[in-house]
């Protein structure tokens, strides 16, 4: 077994972010090429003794979807957000499925892509408040013509340029929970892809609710409510920094809950790229007694002999 996980409790979390599949959205042909690198990374993480619950992020690939469907809205009626967010729990679901199956032969039959709602407040102050970017990136002159030309929200992402953003609430229940703990106990799962499709109970109703749920959070609510042995998100570098590309960027290898807290309310961790991810592992250490771990896919040896990454512990 490996040894990135604790003796006991529900099969292990895994967090990726949509960019680690299409780093260049400009070049989906090498999508497949990033799932088969991601799927030899998951053969590091994969316990003996049960499954494992994949969380992967949709940004650029639900931006794209977004581009097409109003560039074709003349002769197509644009389908609504949450759809799209299933668009892409099944295309990206896909590519790890049989990435997945590829590379773990002897477990080639061990692997499940189930499509996923989450459930959110109808009344979330965030659905009137776009906070999550998706999309490619456009230069800052670009993207302030395309928020006056198209009434996009857009975000500025210091050193990278303009970016669209889009309703993201807060996770608040998983409708296909059951069904994800029992296919974990034995295999490798594909869940809460791009966050989950949002929905929320209306009248007694499922329906569908526009925007993009933060795949960090969501991941980390479906780890609490496995009482995961484990959770893991990996993004682009191998540790939170603190003043992060400033000279006086400093690593945090490990820190409780309430001093990540605390450099979270000072501002250290922005609110569309670390901050949900120190946010997410919080929440985790907190409800299970069990660290969160940050990291990268080429951190992952150094973060398991203790030269890299970042536990967030209980307090």
């Amino acid at each position: 077994m490996t040894g990135f996980w604790l003796d006991g409790g529900g099969a292990p979390v895994v967090a990726f972010g949509g960019n680690a599949l299409l780093p260049d959205p400009d070049k989906p042909e090498e999508a497949e090429q990033h799932a088969t690198a991601f799927a030899e990374a998951v053969r590091f993480l994969l316990p003996d003794d049960s499954g494992i619950v994949l969380v992967h992020g949709n940004g650029p690939q639900v931006g794209a979807h977004l581009l097409r469907h109003e560039a074709g809205a003349q002769e197509v009626p644009p389908a609504p957000l949450d759809v799209l967010v299933a668009d892409t729990q099944g295309s990206i679901g896909y590519l790890l499925s049989r990435a997945l199956r590829n590379a773990n032969s002897d477990r080639a039959g061990e692997v499940a892509a189930i499509v996923t709602q989450v459930e959110v407040d109808p009344a979330d102050p965030a659905l009137t408040n776009p906070r999550k970017p998706v999309g490619p990136f456009y230069d800052p002159a670009e993207g302030a013509a395309l928020a006056s030309e198209r009434g996009w929200d857009m975000v500025e992402v210091p050193g990278r340029g303009a970016r669209r953003v889009v309703p993201s609430p807060v996770p608040i229940g998983v409708v296909e929970l059951e069904e994800i703990r029992d296919v974990a106990r034995h295999r490798l799962v594909i869940a809460g892809g791009g966050g989950g499709i949002p929905v929320a109970v209306i009248d007694g109703s499922i329906r569908g609710i526009e925007g993009v749920i933060d795949k960090d959070r969501t991941a980390s609510l479906i780890a609490r409510l496995l009482d995961a042995r484990g959770f893991l998100i990996l993004t682009d570098v191998g540790h939170v920094s603190r003043a992060f590309g400033t000279p006086d960027e400093e690593p945090l290898h490990q820190m409780t809950a309430a001093e990540a807290e605390e450099l979270l309310a000072a501002g250290e961790f922005p609110p569309g790229s670390m901050g949900p991810k120190i946010e997410s592992c919080i929440a985790f250490a907190r409800a299970t007694g069990r660290p969160g771990v940050i990291t990268s896919v080429e951190g992952l040896a150094d973060t398991l002999a203790g030269s890299d990454g970042t536990r967030i512990i209980p307090d």
